[in-house]
């Protein structure tokens, strides 16, 4: 009884944060709300005896990814007036993009998957697993191909992120790796005679 409370507690809270998310108009209060969602998420692992997923999404989301954020958003200086211009441009994507979300949502909680005879039922699990090796086989094994192309486009998406910032400035000198590489002592040095 008190599990179904706790877990009714997360989760009407991370829906509650999810909320904020978006329609926060405030990035920062945006973030804010995130970081709660994760927080509330965690707490559900928790509920779940996936004890190494919660703690891996505070340490990893919160701890990390989350401040990292904190610092773009407050670096990028976001214009909010510049922001809103031409917003009902993007209406009709955005409400159509919006209406297929909701018809899936609807269809998908009427289709009966949700009803709890169709839910497995699982009781928890005994000390003698251990949740880390159980996922690293899991994920070592039946989803390894997965793994490697999230690996992958995580990679790509790495890069991608370094070209995108990697801007020729005028006013700024680069080195030249090829040229100092073949550069020959001929070059830098000048016999003067005395």
């Amino acid at each position: 009884m008190l599990e179904l409370a706790f877990f009714y507690l997360f989760g009407g809270l991370a829906v509650f944060a999810a909320l904020g998310v978006i329609l926060s108009a405030n990035t920062m209060h945006s973030v804010m709300w995130l970081i709660l969602c994760f927080f509330n998420a965690s707490g559900l692992f928790f509920l779940l005896d996936a004890e190494f997923l919660g703690i891996i999404l505070v340490l990893i989301y919160v701890g990390a990814v989350m401040v990292l954020f904190m610092f773009v958003v407050m670096m990028l200086e976001v214009n909010q007036a510049v922001k809103r211009e031409g917003w009902l441009q993007y209406l009709p994507v955005g409400g159509m993009i919006a209406l297929i979300l909701f018809v899936e949502l609807v269809a998908a909680s009427t289709s009966g998957v949700f009803s709890s005879g169709d839910m497995a039922m699982t009781g928890h699990l005994g000390a003698e697993v251990n949740n880390t090796v159980e996922i690293g086989k899991v994920l070592y094994t039946e989803y390894l191909l997965g793994f490697e192309i999230a690996a992958i486009i995580l990679l790509v998406a790495l890069v991608g992120a370094i070209v995108l910032t990697l801007r020729e400035r005028k006013d700024a000198k680069y080195q030249n790796i090829s040229k100092q590489v073949n550069v020959r002592k001929e070059d830098r040095l000048t016999k003067v005679s005395m």
